[in-house]
């Protein structure tokens, strides 16, 4: 039953100035909430992406949501007023302003519309002195190319007025009811955040086969949704529709401030759900946490922990116990950084496998191409042409269904079959590749550029042959990217440096903190003799982990003895 409004909003023109800053990476714009809230930072940015978008924006339809972090609310406001100013047709959003990234790639695909807008900062601290962020999803659900978020960034240099409806026109929108208000010809629909994304889950997964393995006695599980967006969805999922009793939801209530917490699900910031798992007499079987606003996720199994390169890989091997991939794989993709474990499994299904930089972006043209299936990077992202964003649900569900087909058909004397016996398995099949990535954040920006520069000097100088211990080095170099679909080329997306023995170690400088950069290195080396597999991966890669350190003088150049975060 549309609520109407009965009189049409009055538009209003904001004179203002461009605003340094607002440089727009197709992770979208990421700043402490100070900065979005002061003067027309906020307007500034939107009115730059609506005037983006051009004459399809009039007469549009658009999603709005977020991970329910702080700011979230008052920015819905502002840019639902936006939108009706400058010719929106329908806007929806959210119950309560939440949708996850994933949802919201789901719901423009569903729904056909011609675009999202997402207000995360995905894994970032929230709260009123920590990050807000934005970003825009385009109408195939996934991440802004760079050919659009350029043009954002070209328009907040140039921008000298913003259109907003007047607050005094404009309807109060309660975004805690469902249903439909109008203002003029502007339409605002308040939708279930849920609905759409759990009838395309029920598509891809057997739920049936699911609900078995959670009825069985000997399985017990957690998800942690670390007060974040996906909270919401872990209660309707794997409670209302699967069964599972309350006690699974960890940190499953959606918090402005995610509890005080780091919405990042790894070993550090998820330390809590670790430890649960590997307590000596568990009786959990399988758990999993989420990040902030939902497409990130680690998989735990009962004293094991499984590592991103090793889970999209483990998935994409197991495919055909999932309905929407039986009749097989089209083909598999994985960012440069994340181990070569996936490439091995499509040697063995015959499939392309194709390596691409970090960012969503790269895979998103390759499953519209209709040249991938499955992909995945090592920052605990995961996903499939279902969507055009990672989601960390959906491999949640994979892992279920796969713990499903090895479980459901046993007689009750019959052991259970572990995370970790699957994971081991498929080692015995395809070997090890032992992965590590080390994080040194919010690292002086001067301390950071030496240590790429030495680093750099080695590439430019061609230190082939050059020799660390045991390992002695093949090639250096940075890589780079032409797209197989549109052609275009991405450039120093990271140094590698390549053994002999193909063992490699890559180095990348990041930006996505809102202060300081990010150093990232990241360690592989394959291992075919089962004798090595117990080993942890500390043991196999120390050596590389030591000669990236001794090269790069990290230690000297930035005072840090060890990194914040180890994965």
């Amino acid at each position: 039953d549309p609520r109407h409004h009965n009189m049409s909003h009055s538009v209003l023109s904001i004179q203002t100035k461009p605003i340094e800053g607002q440089k727009t990476g197709t992770s979208g714009l990421r700043k402490k909430v100070a900065v979005f809230e002061k003067g027309n930072f906020l307007p500034n940015w939107i009115q730059s992406l609506f005037n983006a978008l051009g004459d399809g924006l009039v007469g549009s339809s658009l999603v709005l949501g977020g991970d329910g972090r702080y700011f979230n609310k008052e920015a819905a406001r502002v840019i639902m007023k936006m939108a009706a100013a400058n010719g929106v047709k329908k806007l929806y959003i959210g119950q309560f302003g939440l949708l996850s990234t994933p949802a919201v790639s789901a719901i423009i695909r569903k729904r056909k519309l011609f675009g999202g807008i997402i207000m995360t900062a995905s894994h970032n601290p929230g709260g009123p002195t920590n990050d807000w962020g934005i970003k825009y999803n385009s109408s195939n659900g996934g991440p802004a190319p760079e050919s659009l978020t350029d043009v954002i960034f070209e328009n907040t240099a140039t921008i000298t007025e913003y259109k907003i409806a007047s607050e005094t026109s404009f309807p109060q929108i309660d975004f805690a009811e469902l249903g439909i208000t109008t203002s003029g010809s502007f339409e605002v629909e308040v939708i279930d955040p849920v609905e759409d994304y759990l009838v395309l889950m029920k598509e891809v997964f057997h739920f049936d086969a699911i609900k078995q393995l959670i009825a069985n006695k000997k399985f017990s599980f957690v998800v942690d949704a670390m007060h974040g967006v996906t909270g919401c969805y872990a209660r309707r999922i794997f409670v209302e529709e699967l069964g599972a009793s309350e006690e699974v939801l960890l940190n499953c209530t959606p918090s402005e401030d995610f509890g005080g917490g780091h919405p990042d699900p790894n070993k550090t910031y998820a330390a809590p759900l670790v430890k649960l798992l590997h307590e000596p007499d568990t009786q959990l079987q399988f758990g999993a946490a989420f990040d902030g606003d939902g497409d990130r996720n680690m998989i735990l199994g009962k004293e094991f922990m499984v590592n991103p390169s090793d889970s999209v890989a483990v998935i994409a091997a197991n495919h055909y116990c999932i309905p929407y991939y039986a009749e097989g794989l089209k083909g598999v993709a994985r960012s440069m950084p994340t181990s070569m474990a996936l490439a091995r499994v499509a040697d063995k299904l015959k499939i392309e496998a194709f390596e691409v930089p970090t960012g969503w972006k790269f895979f998103g043209n390759l499953m519209d191409a209709g040249r991938i299936s499955i992909c995945g990077e090592e920052s605990f992202g995961t996903g499939s042409l279902h969507i055009r964003e990672k989601d960390g649900v959906w491999a949640v569900l994979a892992w279920l269904q796969i713990l499903a087909s090895r479980n459901n058909h046993l007689d009750e004397a019959d052991p259970f079959v572990t995370v970790g016996d699957i994971v081991r398995d498929h080692w015995s099949q395809y070997g090890r590749n032992f992965f590590s990535r080390y994080d040194y954040e919010e690292v002086d920006s001067e301390a950071a550029a030496k240590v790429m520069a030495v680093l750099n000097t080695m590439l430019t100088e061609g230190q082939t042959g050059v020799t660390y211990g045991e390992l002695k080095l093949a090639t250096i170099d940075d890589f780079e990217y032409t797209d197989p679909i549109d052609g275009s080329v991405t450039k120093r997306q990271g140094l590698r440096f390549i053994f002999e023995d193909a063992s490699r170690f890559v180095v990348r400088l990041s930006g996505t903190g809102s202060s300081g950069a990010t150093i990232r290195f990241y360690f592989e080396k394959y291992e075919d003799n089962a004798d090595y597999f117990e080993l942890t991966p500390e043991e196999v890669l120390k050596e590389l982990i030591d000669c990236a350190l001794s090269w790069s003088k990290l230690v000297e150049f930035t005072g840090r003895e060890a990194p914040t975060v180890i994965t």
